[in-house]
């Protein structure tokens, strides 16, 4: 019994930590779509070099969730994102859009993670880039 309490304090914190990581946007495609078009808005591939080479939308900027987790200065992120827009990030299949979106959030950036992978974003009618 005497374990109940800590774990009650647990899920508490558990709870916390968990509300404050980042989710899929419920905005539409159409909507993203537009932001992009509008120059209101740029988009993130956050899939690995390798992936990005095998085929990328059109006007994304590459930024692999692993360099992410390898560390990028300020001044790196500056170079490949901006803060005065927002940023959609994808992947492949949607996962990791959302840890790449927690890390950018702490680096002061406006990030919407996208739900769809690469494959389904080209399905939707985004433009793949030409080689």
């Amino acid at each position: 019994m005497r374990l109940l309490p800590v774990f009650g304090v647990a899920m508490s914190i558990l709870g916390s930590v968990i509300a404050g990581a980042a989710e899929h946007t419920t905005e539409s495609l159409e909507t993203v779509k537009q932001q992009l078009a509008q120059g209101k808005a740029v988009i993130v591939d956050v899939r690995e070099s390798s992936e990005w080479d095998e085929g990328h939308l059109k006007d994304a900027r590459l930024l692999s969730l692993s360099r992410l987790r390898k560390g990028v200065s300020p001044e790196e992120l500056d170079k490949i994102l901006t803060k005065d827009k927002v940023i959609y990030a994808h992947c492949a299949a949607g996962g990791r859009c959302l840890e790449a979106a927690d890390r950018l959030k702490k680096a002061g950036f406006e990030i919407r993670p996208l739900k769809p992978g690469f494959r389904d974003l080209l399905a939707a009618g985004f433009e793949k880039a030409q080689e």
